[in-house]
C-alpha cells in the first residue's frame, strides 16, 4: 500500500515544523490511501479521519516525528466554520419600514423557511410572522402603498412562474393575485396613487409576451389594460400609465417607443421611435424612471460615451440634460425623494461603492450615515414623508446590519444583523485587486485568504496556498464587493479565493460589454486565465491546486476550464452551467423570446448551419474527450434556463467514454438551489469534493443530507463521505427524470 506514496509526501510528514504542519500532512496521507483502499468494504467502513489517525501513530513513530500522535479530526478542528453559519438561513434581513411609517418589517424564519415578520416601529420584539410559506423561503418583499399590505412572489420547485401574493399584516391572511398555472407574474408598477391597486405583467395569452393587467390588492379583481402585441417591456408611470414600449431590434439593439397620441396605447395605437440604439448600447442604454410630472423622463444612456450616465430627458423638447456620470462605471444605484421624485443621490461602483451627492438637502444625512459603520451604505426603504429609513451596511468581515434612521433626531439606531453567529468566528478581510489581461483590459477581482497567512498584510500570503477561482453568472452581472459567504468558507478551509469580473461583467461600461461579443471560450476564458496566472506569479496560488468553480455562466466557464484548458485547473465544480450551447439556445424559456436576438449577437446563431457550428466549437459538450481532472456537477431539475439536459447529457459522455464524474441533481430546484437543506448539502459534497483535490480541510457531510432532495446518479464514491451518506436509491436518477433525461429537444 505505501508504494502509492510519493517521497515528498512522505518527506511532508517528516518535515512538518509543528503539530498543525504535521497534521495537514497526515491528512493529505490519509486522503490517498482512501482512494486506493481496496475492497469497497474497506472504503465504506474507514474514512479518512480514521485512517488519519492510525497512520498518524505509525509515521511519527516510524520517521521520528516525536510526541504523541496527534488525535486530530480535521473535521471537528475549533477554527472551522460551520456550513450551517455560512450558509443557513439568516437569522434576520431585508428591513423595511412601511410607507406610514407604523410597521417594521424582515425576513426571518418560521420552522426553518423565511417568512415575513411585521411588528410595530418602535418595538421590534413584538414582530411575528404574517406569512406562513412552508415549504419554499420568501427571498424577497416590498411594501404596498396602503401601509398594510405585504407584496411578494413565490415560484414553485424553481420552475419560475412567479405568482404574486400580497398578505393583509393586521390579519396575516395571504391573497394569490395571480392563481393561474405555468404563468409568470412580473409586478409592473405600483403608486402612492392607487394605493389599493398595481399594474402586474402576465404571460396567460401568449407565453412568450407579457400584457399589463390593473389588479386590485384587496379583492384580486383583475382587468386587462395592455395586450402585447410583440414587445419585450413596457414602461408605466404612477398614473398607471402606459407610457413606452420597450423591444430588441433584430440586429441586438434596442427601440423605445410612444404612442403618436398621448394615452393611446389600444391594438389600434400607432407607436413612433422614441430612441434607437444599435447592439453597442443596447445593455447600457434604457428607461430609469419619471420626474413628478411625467414630463421628463431619467435615462440610463451610454451613446456618445463609454460609461453609462444619468440624463434626464425632456420629452416636450427631446433634449437630454446630464445628471451624474463617473468615468469608470456606469450608473447605479439612484436615490430618489419618495414623492417629490427629485433625483437625491446616484451610486457608482468601480470597485467599491461610491456616492454622488445630488441634492444638498440630503447631504448631511448621508455624511452622518457614512460614519456609522465602517462598510457600504445601501437605504432600503423610507415612508412617504421621508422621516425614517432603513439602511443596510455591507460589510466585507461581518454580516449585513441594519439601522432605523430618523433624519428628525440626526440618529441611526441599530436593528440587528443577518446573523448574530458570525462574530464568536475569524473572518478575514476582502481585497480589490485590479489585474490586467492580456490584452490590457482591467480586470476589478475580489480576494480573500486564509486567515492567518498574510502576516504582513501585504495582500499576499506568506507562502502560495491553494486557491478557488469562483466565477459569477450572468455573465451580465458583476462581482462586489462585500460579505460573501463563499468567500469566507473557502478562505476558512484553507483556500485562497478570487473572483474575476471578466470582460461581459457589467458596470464598467458599454466597451468593457462588448469586448465579450462572441467570445464565450475566447477571450472571456482568457482573462480567467490570466487571472489565475497572476495569482501564480504573485506567490498567492500553488500552480498544480487550483480549482475553478461557478453557477449558470460560471458553471459553463468551469466546464471550459476542464475541456479547453485541461491543464490548468486541478478540478471544477460546475452548478447549472450549460455543456452546449447549441441546446442552451434551443430550450430557452418561452418570455425569453424578445431578448434572443440580443442573444444572437452577445452568444451566437443557433439558426444558421455557420452559427451553429461556431456554438459547437465553443461548447465543453464536444470536448469532452480533453477532461482530465476531476468534476463535480449540481443541477436543479426544474431549471426553466439551464435544463437538466444540459447536465445529463455531459454526464452520460463522459461516462460513455469512461471518464469519471460526480453528478448531484435536485428534483425540486430550478436555476441554483435556493432549499436551504439543498444549498447546505450540495456545499458539503463541494467541500469534501475539493478537499479531496486540492488538500485542504473539510467538515464531514454529517448529516447534511437528512432533509435535502439530492440524488447522485454518477461518482457517489469519488467524493469522501458522498456514497456512505446516500441511501441506495438516491444513487440513481429519480424515476421522473429517467424518463427525459435522454431525450433531445
Amino acid at each position: 500500500m505505501f508504494m502509492i506514496f510519493t517521497e515528498e509526501e512522505l518527506n511532508a510528514c517528516a518535515n512538518a515544523s509543528d503539530q498543525r504542519e504535521r497534521a495537514n500532512a497526515f491528512r493529505a496521507v490519509a486522503r490517498i490511501v482512501w482512494r486506493h483502499c481496496r475492497p469497497r468494504i474497506v472504503r465504506r467502513h474507514c474514512r479518512p479521519a480514521l485512517l488519519f489517525t492510525l497512520l498518524a501513530g505509525v509515521f511519527l513513530t516510524n520517521l521520528g516525528c516525536g510526541g504523541p500522535a496527534p488525535q486530530i479530526d480535521p473535521s471537528q478542528e475549533s477554527h472551522l466554520i460551520p456550513r450551517s453559519v455560512l450558509f443557513g438561513n439568516p437569522h434576520r434581513a431585508s428591513a423595511r419600514i412601511s410607507p406610514n411609517g407604523k410597521w417594521l418589517s424582515f425576513l426571518a424564519p418560521v420552522d426553518g423557511i423565511l417568512n415575513v415578520w411585521v411588528g410595530p416601529v418602535d418595538e421590534l420584539t413584538a414582530a411575528r410572522p404574517v406569512t406562513r410559506d412552508k415549504t419554499r423561503d420568501i427571498r424577497s418583499y416590498s411594501w404596498a402603498y396602503t401601509g398594510e399590505h405585504i407584496l411578494y412572489v413565490q415560484d414553485k420547485e424553481g420552475d419560475e412562474n412567479w405568482h404574486l401574493y400580497a398578505t393583509q399584516v393586521e390579519s396575516a391572511e395571504t391573497r394569490d393575485l395571480t392563481p393561474l398555472e405555468n404563468v409568470q407574474a412580473r409586478i409592473q408598477a405600483v403608486s402612492q396613487k392607487f394605493p389599493d391597486e398595481l399594474l402586474v405583467g402576465l404571460n396567460d395569452r401568449n407565453p412568450q409576451l407579457h400584457d399589463i393587467y390593473r389588479v386590485n390588492l384587496r379583492t384580486g379583481e383583475r382587468e386587462l389594460v395592455q395586450a402585447n402585441p410583440g414587445v419585450a417591456a413596457y414602461v408605466t408611470d404612477d398614473e398607471f400609465q402606459i407610457r413606452f414600449a420597450f423591444n430588441f431590434t433584430p440586429a441586438g439593439g434596442q427601440v423605445l417607443l410612444r404612442p403618436r397620441t398621448p394615452g393611446a396605447t389600444g391594438a389600434d395605437a400607432e407607436w413612433e421611435e422614441l430612441i434607437q440604439t444599435g447592439p453597442e448600447d443596447a445593455m447600457t442604454t434604457g428607461p430609469v424612471g419619471f420626474d413628478k410630472t411625467g414630463k421628463v423622463l431619467y435615462l440610463q444612456d451610454s451613446r456618445d460615451r463609454n460609461t453609462a450616465g444619468l440624463f434626464a430627458l425632456d420629452l416636450a423638447t427631446d433634449t437630454a440634460t446630464l445628471v451624474a456620470e463617473d468615468p469608470r462605471a456606469d450608473v447605479g444605484e439612484v436615490l430618489a425623494h419618495p414623492t417629490e421624485k427629485t433625483i437625491q443621490a446616484v451610486g457608482f461602483t468601480y470597485a467599491r461603492r461610491e456616492w454622488q451627492i445630488l441634492d444638498e438637502s440630503i447631504r448631511a444625512d448621508l455624511d452622518y450615515l457614512a460614519g456609522v459603520e465602517d462598510g457600504e451604505l445601501i437605504v432600503t426603504s423610507r415612508t412617504l414623508d421621508d422621516s425614517l429609513w432603513t439602511v443596510a451596511y455591507v460589510l466585507d468581515k461581518g454580516p449585513l446590519k441594519f439601522y432605523l434612521y430618523d433624519r428628525g433626531a440626526g440618529e441611526a439606531r441599530f436593528l440587528f444583523s443577518s446573523r448574530d453567529d458570525l462574530e464568536q468566528y475569524e473572518l478575514v478581510k476582502m481585497q480589490a485587486p485590479i489585474i490586467k489581461s492580456r490584452d490590457g483590459w482591467e480586470l476589478v477581482s475580489y480576494l480573500s485568504l486564509p486567515a492567518g497567512s498574510d502576516l504582513d498584510g501585504d495582500g499576499r500570503p506568506e507562502q502560495p496556498v491553494p486557491l478557488v477561482l469562483d466565477v459569477h453568472g450572468g455573465p451580465w452581472s458583476r462581482d462586489d464587493w462585500g460579505f460573501s459567504s463563499t468567500h469566507q468558507w473557502l478562505a476558512n478551509r484553507g483556500y485562497a479565493v478570487l473572483s474575476v469580473n471578466y470582460r461581459g461583467s457589467t458596470g464598467f461600461g458599454k466597451n468593457f460589454i462588448n469586448a465579450a461579443d462572441g467570445e464565450w471560450a475566447g477571450k472571456m476564458h482568457d482573462d480567467l486565465i490570466d487571472a489565475v496566472a497572476w495569482a501564480v506569479q504573485e506567490g498567492i496560488a500553488l500552480p498544480d491546486k487550483v480549482a475553478i468553480m461557478g453557477g449558470s455562466y460560471g458553471g459553463y466557464a468551469t466546464l471550459v476550464g476542464l475541456t479547453f484548458t485541461p491543464e490548468v485547473f486541478a478540478c471544477g465544480v460546475d452548478i447549472v452551467g450549460p455543456s452546449s450551447l447549441v441546446t442552451l439556445m434551443e430550450n430557452v424559456p418561452p418570455y425569453w423570446m424578445p431578448f434572443m436576438p440580443v442573444m444572437k449577437v452577445r452568444v451566437g446563431d443557433v439558426e444558421t448551419a455557420e452559427g451553429r457550428a461556431e456554438l459547437l466549437q465553443r461548447s465543453p459538450l464536444t470536448k469532452v474527450d480533453e477532461i482530465v481532472r476531476p468534476l463535480l456537477i449540481g443541477q436543479g431539475a426544474n431549471d426553466p434556463r439551464v435544463t437538466q439536459l444540459e447536465a445529463d447529457q455531459i454526464v452520460q459522455a463522459m461516462q460513455a467514454k469512461q471518464i469519471p464524474v460526480t453528478y448531484v441533481l435536485y428534483p425540486d430546484e430550478g436555476h441554483g438551489f435556493a432549499g436551504e437543506d439543498n444549498r447546505m448539502s450540495f456545499n458539503a459534497v463541494t467541500e469534501a469534493f475539493l478537499a479531496e483535490h486540492l488538500g485542504g480541510v473539510y467538515q464531514p457531510i454529517g448529516d447534511d443530507f437528512a432533509e435535502a432532495s439530492l440524488y447522485v446518479p454518477a461518482g457517489a464514491a469519488d467524493v469522501p463521505g458522498l456514497q456512505e451518506g446516500l441511501p441506495e436509491d438516491r444513487q440513481q436518477l429519480p424515476s421522473a427524470a429517467e424518463d427525459t433525461s435522454g431525450e433531445t429537444k
